[in-house]
This record gives C-alpha cells, structure tokens and sequence, in this order.
C-alpha cells in the first residue's frame, strides 16, 4: 500500500499562500491584457519564501535585476540586430559579466546581478530573429514581473506572516550559549581526551551559529518587527564573530601552561573557580568587574621562567579581552529585546568587526563566468547552424542553468537533478497543455485544473531537502503552460520547445562538467591559498584596525566554508581543517596587534620578523617549503626583550601567540 505524503502546517500554509499569489497574479494580469500572463504567475512562485522578510527583499532585488536586464536588452537589441551572431555573443558576455559580479557579492544582493544576466538571455534571445518587438517585450515583461512581486509580496506579508524574529534570535542565542559552552568547558577541568572532543564540538557549533546569522541577518532591514533593532543586531553579531579568536587563543594559552607546568597553576585554578559566575545569564555588573580585576592579576603570579612570564601575562590579556567581548554581548542583546518591545535603545558604539567582508574566490568567479559565456555561446551556435525555430529556448536554458548553479562547488549533479525533475514534468504538462487546458473556458475552471499540482509542488518546495526537485517541476509545468500564452499549445511546439530547453540544459551541463567542476579538497586549497595571501599582506605592510577586523570577518567564514568540504573525510577531518583555519585565525590577530605596538620594540629586530614572516606566507602560496626554523630565535629574542623592557602586554600576548602558531611543539624554554 502506497503512503501518502504528509506535510506539516507550515508546508501547506506556504503552498496554499504561493498559490493564492500566483493565482491573483494570473487573474490581474489576464485582467490588464497583458501578453504573457504566465510570466507574473511564475514569478509569485519565484519569490515565495516561508518568512516574510525573505519574500520582500527577493521581490525587491528580482524586481531591480529585471530592470537591468531589460535595461542591457534595450540596449543591445538595436545596435546589433543586423548581425545574430554579435548579438548572440554580447547577450552571452552580458550573462558572463552579471555571473561574475553576482559570485563576488555574497550576500542577498548578489540576486540581482545574476537576474539581471539571465533576465536578459529571457528577453533577448528570442528577439534576435523578431527584433522589432523588442521594447514591448521589454516593457511587458517588467510589467508582469513587478505584477507577480507584488501579488506575492501582499499575500505574504498579510496572510498570517512568518516574521524572520524567531528565527534570527533562536540563532542568536544559541551562538552565546555555544561561546558561553566553549569557555566554560576552557575553564571547568584538566585537559582530557572528552574534554578536547567537546571544545572541538563547540568551536564548530559557534562557527556554523556565526555564517548562518550572518545570512539571516541580511533580511532584517525587510522585516517589520525588527528593522529598528538592524543596528545592534549588525553589532552583535560582529562582537559574537570577535568572541572566536579570543576564545581560541584562551584555549591555546591554557594548553600551553598545562605542557609548561604539567597542569593549569594552582593560582590560575582557584581564579577560575571562584569567578565562574560572570559567565552566566544573570551575572551583574559587579560580579563581571571582579572577574576582570582578578583575571588581570594572573600575570603578576608566580613564574618560573620567563616563558611561563608570558604565558601568564598573555593569558592575563586574553581574558581581560574576552571579558569585555562578552559583556558587550549581554548588553547589546539587552537592547535588542527593549527594540523589539518598543522601549528606547541605548546608543552605543560598539566597534567590532564593522566591515564585514566575506570570502571571495575571484579565480573561481571568472571561470564560472567563462562557463557560462560558452554554453550559451555553444548553444547559440546551434541554434544559428540548425535554423532550428525554438532554438532561443535553447540558448536562455544554457543561460539560466550555468548562472543559477554556479555557487556550487560541483554545479554537475544539482543539474542532473533538476533535468531528471524536469524531465518528470513531461507527462504532466503534456495531460495539462493537451487534455485538460483546451476545456478550461473561464478562469474559475483554469484555477480548478491546476490547483492539485501546483499546491502539491508548493508544499515539496518548503522542504529543504525537496525543494529543487520541486523547483525543477513546476518550472516544467509552468513554462509548458506558458505555452497559452503565445496560442502555441499543440504537440508540435510542446514537443520542439521541451527538446530545445532540454538540449541547452544538457549542454550547460556538459560544459559545466568540462570547464567548472572542482572537488572538494581543490576548493579547500584555495581557501587556504588565500589565508596565506591576507597573512603575507599583514606581515608585509603595516595595517589599520579595520584591516585586522577584515581578516577576522574573512577567516571565521572560511572555516564555516570548510567545514562541508572536509566533513566526508570524517569528523577528525573537519576538526583538523578547524584547528588549522583558527591557528591562521590567531596568528593574522597577532601580527596586527604587533603591527601597532611596533613602537615599543627595537626598530630591526620587527622590521625583520615581518619581513620574514611575508616571505614564509608567500613561499607557501607557491607551494614551496617554507623555511619556518630561523623565525624561533628571533621571536624568542624579541620576547626576551620585551620582558625585560616590560612593554605592553598585547605585544607581549601578540609574541606569546605567533611563538605557538608557528612553532606549536617548540621546547618551552626561550632560545634566542
């Protein structure tokens, strides 16, 4: 007996709110007289997000990148009409150029640049044999696309909407719980084997809370309820990101005491025990001021070398740090809630990592780029060679496929995937365009016909897991459907222009495979290339606060982009890649607190250290060896003098830190 499928409240809230917009869209557009009434029902399907704010801010950025596109096509069209070829080549530049801009904005933004490469594939590429009805179709297809935003945008936002709040603040607090987790599994114990595997868990738990509260945070200025609070949400999720490399270079401090002395000192103990509340939820301002006072005190403890000296002052530092990180954490989420409530906010300037800036791989945008230049190149050739009449609908597939899976590592199975959805959408648009639709007379019938699949689809594409598959086939319905539109629908132009987006599909599949497809372990490398790229930039030239604070915003997304490209490796994979991706983490900070407190110390003995710190980064982006072994002594003689010269405690800290990230074995005792 087959069992049916079984969708939650959410999934069938969502499908029936698509399908009301896309329906409404339909019916405004039929209504206007507008020529592709189709299209705005596509587009309602397009936007639908479950949250609301994700709804907006996709109408919005479709709606911007529609323009463009419509705006490069106007453009286009008329100058080169007289020559397909040339025509065919700068709408597939066009494509190339918007893809590539696209893939170095990671953000929600980037969708309009990649809308405003494939909206005008959409629009141009059948205009090459009638060019003459370009700005007509032009104006009608911004028309009905700014029609199905809106429609979709008004369904979603009224009918009981899902605010992104609950969302973006179970994230949030489960990102201080993992950092509060983190350092209280630092400072509970002794090291041991269960200890390491639970700190290992929750410095990957923190990363991954960090990337995903990122990328909800971008839908904030779109939601209602929490626009008002954008500014300290930015801040604390910047201070939350600040918290990881503390927290590491704590946990890296702690290790080394425990190798120098055989454990954590019985003083450093009994500081940790006695001040553990500080931590909680309910500490007071007090209780967080006493923490601070006597975790400054640690440095002044009993030494019995000059590395446990400063070990000690560097733990000292680190904790006062983290201390004031966390406290400006607890506060700004204090704010937030009074925001959410209505209550005035306190100002605060809050500076941490104020320029968020991500990983960019523009190596790898510029060849999917390429990709898609050439597939859609390849099926334009095609095309002009067969004279085949739907070959347009070949070039926009090869277009669309090529921009909508670049961000993939391996674009080649999604793409298999939606083909075999597509293909599975055959026979249910060929019952549709060539049973059904010729006996829907009025739109109550029309609605009636096409309700059962479209509200079954709906609630597969609420599902994560589904949603592609999904995607696939309603596209395959829908566009068929489309086929009304143009008074098309017989077997002859349902088959020709299945065939044709089948063939640009598997073509932008096949090119893809050819000239994109890299694996996993390829794309960790050049995340790790260009670690080594920002490192040698810090080292080599000295750099402001802001600088340091791109850095620390680049590394903790890569090790949240690491950590899927090593996990089929293992779990001891991905804590490898981690323990590795925070090391450079630790040691970029490093090298920029010493960058400032430069002053302090003898002019030639830095000058020196950075200029061979450059060339150790540098050689391993060449994939040289690196020559590490004379850097020791001369970090050790710095140490050395910087004791006895008692200069600053974060340049101490910083010496403390790049000793242990380049040379984590090194004899305890200073040799310089």
């Amino acid at each position: 007996m087959i069992a049916l499928p079984r969708f939650s409240r959410q999934e069938l809230l969502f499908s029936l709110k698509s399908f009301v917009a896309a329906m409404l869209a339909l019916y405004l557009s039929s209504r206007f007289g507008l020529p592709r009434p189709f299209w705005a029902m596509m587009t309602a399907y397009i936007v639908a997000h479950p949250l609301a704010s994700h709804v907006r801010s996709k109408a919005l950025y479709r709606f911007v990148g529609t323009l463009l596109g419509c705006a490069a096509t106007v453009a286009l069209v008329p100058s080169l009409s007289g020559s397909p070829e040339l025509l065919s080549l700068a709408l597939a530049l066009w494509v190339g150029l918007c893809l590539y801009v696209s893939l170095l904005d990671r953000s929600a933004r980037s969708y309009v640049f990649m809308l405003a490469g494939y909206s005008a594939a959409l629009i141009g590429f059948p205009l090459v044999e009638a060019p003459a009805a370009m700005f007509d179709t032009a104006v009608a297809r911004v028309t009905e696309i700014g029609l199905g935003i809106l429609c979709a945008s008004l369904v979603h936002s009224i009918a009981l909407p899902a605010g992104l709040g609950p969302s973006l603040l179970g994230v949030m607090d489960r990102a201080l719980g993992d950092a509060r987790q983190w350092l209280t599994d630092l400072l509970c114990e002794t090291p041991t084997e269960a200890k390491d595997a639970r700190i290992a868990a929750d410095r990957q738990r923190l990363a991954l809370d960090i990337t995903q509260l990122r990328l909800l945070s971008t839908h904030v200025p779109f939601d209602t309820d929490l626009r008002w609070t954008g500014g300290a949400i930015d801040a604390l999720q910047d201070r939350v990101a600040a918290l990881t490399p503390e927290l590491s270079a704590v946990e890296d401090c702690l290790q080394a005491l425990c190798t120098a002395t055989g454990g954590v000192p019985d003083d450093i103990g009994s500081t940790f025990a006695q001040h553990a509340g500080w931590l909680a939820p309910s500490a007071t301002d007090a209780e967080v001021e006493k923490a601070r006072v006597a975790f400054r005190t640690i440095a002044d403890g009993p030494a019995a070398s000059p590395w446990i000296r400063a070990l000690r002052i560097d733990l000292a530092t680190r904790l006062e740090d983290l201390v004031a990180h966390w406290e400006a954490c607890t506060m700004l989420r204090s704010d937030i809630d009074a925001g959410i409530a209505g209550n005035p906010m306190a100002l605060r300037r809050t500076a941490a990592l104020g320029r968020r800036v991500l990983h960019l791989d523009r190596g790898l945008a510029l060849r999917s780029a390429f990709t898609a230049v050439l597939g859609t190149c390849l099926s334009c050739a095609l095309w002009i060679a067969t004279g085949w009449h739907s070959g347009s609908a070949m070039a926009m597939g090869a277009a669309v496929f090529c921009s909508f899976f670049a961000t993939l590592d391996d674009p080649v199975p999604a793409m298999h995937k939606f083909i075999t959805a597509l293909s599975w959408s055959l026979p249910v648009s060929a019952f549709y365009v060539l049973g059904v639709m010729p006996l829907a007379h009025d739109f109550g019938m029309l609605v009636l016909c096409i309700a059962p699949v479209f509200l079954v689809v709906g609630c597969y594409m609420a599902r994560p897991t589904s949603s592609l598959s999904a995607l696939g086939m309603f596209f395959g319905v829908a566009g068929t459907l489309a086929l009304q539109d143009t008074a098309t629908a017989d077997w002859v132009s349902f088959i020709s222009s299945n065939l044709a987006l089948f063939t640009g599909a598997v073509i932008a599949a096949r090119v893809t495979a050819l000239m994109r497809s890299v694996g996993r372990d390829w794309s960790a490398q050049r995340i790790r290339r260009a670690t080594w790229h920002d490192l040698a930039d810090l080292a080599g030239h000295p750099q402001d606060a802001s600088v340091q604070d791109a850095f620390a915003s680049r590394m903790l997304d890569r090790i949240a982009l690491l950590a899927p490209r090593v996990a089929p490796d293992g779990p001891e994979a991905v804590q490898f890649a981690a323990h590795r991706a925070l090391r450079e983490l630790r040691m970029g900070a490093d090298i920029a607190a010493l960058q400032r407190h430069r002053g302090r110390l003898p002019e030639e003995p830095v000058s020196r250290l950075f200029r061979e710190l450059a060339l150790v980064f540098r050689a391993q982006m060449a994939g040289a060896p690196p020559r590490r072994a004379p850097l020791l002594p001369h970090i050790d003689r710095l140490l050395l003098d910087a004791l006895k010269a008692g200069a600053e405690r974060p340049a101490v800290a910083a010496l403390v830190g790049l000793r242990r990230n380049l040379f984590p074995t090194a004899p305890p005792a200073l040799q310089p």
